[in-house]
């Protein structure tokens, strides 16, 4: 058996809440540099976007992270890095952390937990975490789709520098820049995440396939992330784009899927795809298997502790 063992008591809402935000920062630490390859290749074509005439042209993952470390130095795939941190521990413990909790109270107690129980709980943890973390989600995007070139002039120098001039210049509004799309695209995400998460688990330990341990979890995990990145691209993308663009730009995230829709067609919403998926994939397996170690490890620790 790979890991640590099941524990006989349940992990406490304490723990699931700790243990998904720590899990889901180490999660970012090893696949960040996807993300930024993602946001880069997401806002190319944007007809008005930040330094347009200097930006370097994307192709593929690799290329574009290749074309990234050349111009502008390996540092710059951490860019936002910092804002990313901060938006996971306040943003993955709620959408993550409270899932289990919030899954139970829309099952009422009952036996059997339902797909739609499992839906609705996944829609309302991820609008919640929205809530809470939109600005750090605003100044990571921000962060990641700064070009990092000489003599192209920087729209922020620091994370606090970026909360700063977002809320002198546009305002505390402009914080929660593209809370709509995010709701959406983070309901979706959640949904599809969580939720398949559970079902390929639940299977895969119902049909004996596999037990509640390390390659179970690692194989529910990429499935979510493959299934997750199929959804929620197309809300990803306008999410993105919307949040980076300056105050005039675009009317709503409605007016800008349109301006997608008619200037680049219909594969615009799915720009960035693969960096995307590997994005999404990598960091699902990584988050979900870190999780359930920790919360495991939290219990023997805290078993231990009262024993002693």
């Amino acid at each position: 058996m790979v890991g640590f063992k099941p524990t006989d008591v349940a992990p406490t809402s304490c723990v699931k809440v700790v243990g998904a935000g720590t899990a889901a920062c180490v999660a970012d630490l090893v696949t960040f540099p996807l993300d930024t390859t993602k946001v880069r290749l997401q806002i190319q074509g944007e007809s008005k976007s930040i330094n347009s005439v200097t930006s370097p042209k994307y192709k593929g993952v690799f290329g574009t992270m290749v074309t990234i470390v050349k111009t502008e130095g390996a540092r710059s795939l951490y860019n936002g890095l910092v804002a990313g941190l901060q938006r996971q521990m306040s943003f993955a413990s709620v959408r993550i952390g409270l899932y289990d909790s919030v899954k139970q109270f829309y099952a009422n107690e009952a036996d059997t937990i339902t797909i739609a129980n499992r839906l609705l709980a996944g829609c309302t943890t991820g609008a919640m975490a929205v809530a809470m973390a939109q600005p750090t989600d605003v100044v990571k995007v921000r962060f990641q789709a700064q070009l990092n070139l000489t003599g192209v002039s920087k729209r922020y120098t620091g994370t606090i520098d970026a909360y700063r001039k977002i809320a002198k210049e546009e305002g505390l509004p402009g914080l929660w820049k593209g809370t709509l799309p995010n709701i959406v695209r983070n309901s979706v995400v959640n949904c599809s995440e969580l939720v398949t998460y559970d079902l390929i688990k639940d299977a895969l330990i119902k049909y004996n396939l596999l037990t509640d341990n390390l390659p179970c979890h690692f194989c529910a995990a990429f499935g979510a992330g493959f299934c997750t990145t199929i959804v929620a691209s197309p809300v990803d993308v306008v999410k993105t784009r919307y949040m980076n663009s300056p105050p005039g730009q675009y009317r709503s995230a409605l007016n800008c899927s349109l301006i997608m829709l008619t200037k680049e067609g219909f594969t615009a919403f799915y720009k960035g795809f693969m960096p995307s998926f590997l994005r999404l994939g990598s960091w699902n397996v990584v988050m979900f298997v870190t999780y359930e170690q920790l919360k495991r490890a939290m219990m023997l620790v805290k078993q231990s502790w009262e024993s002693s």
